[in-house]
């Protein structure tokens, strides 16, 4: 394990499925470094590896939702992190307002339009500017912290 790796781990990061629907086939990606990237106007971040198989139907939909994992979700992470399986398999879910699917149970969704994407070592950074958003009010966040999953307490 890389040193940068390693200390890494000692800081918890968020959890959340980025989706999209592309050719008319919902699509998504688990990601741990969801973050906000402005307030005026509303932006948010994250970055997706250059190696990414679903990254690039994601870029070409032009919009995506973040599904920010509840505490209880960490079987959603896990799914949507493994290569070539059936994310959405029976899995509920709505489309947002922009059409991205919105995952049933999360703490909180953004529907967001691709705004800007920067190259960062082996990652892209990726910013969505967001149209509409909802937070489910009582719910913990599943987070990423020494290599597992875990919620808040």
């Amino acid at each position: 394990m890389s040193p940068l790796r390693e200390i890494m781990r000692h800081v918890p990061s968020s959890v959340a499925v980025i989706t999209a629907v592309s050719e008319g086939t919902p699509i998504g990606m688990t990601v741990g470094s969801f973050t906000s990237a402005s307030l005026d106007p509303p932006l948010v971040s994250f970055f997706a590896a250059k190696t990414s198989t679903t990254w690039p139907a994601i870029h070409t939909a032009g919009r995506f939702c973040v599904n920010v994992l509840s505490a209880g979700q960490p079987q959603l992470a896990t799914a949507f992190a493994a290569r070539d399986a059936d994310r959405f398999g029976d899995r509920s879910w709505t489309p947002s307002p922009l059409g991205s699917p919105r995952l049933e149970g999360v703490v909180a969704w953004l529907d967001c339009e691709l705004d800007a994407i920067h190259q960062v070592g082996d990652h892209l950074a990726v910013t969505g500017l967001v149209h509409g958003m909802h937070a489910t009010g009582g719910a913990r966040p599943l987070v990423f912290f020494r290599g597992e999953l875990a919620g808040l307490s």
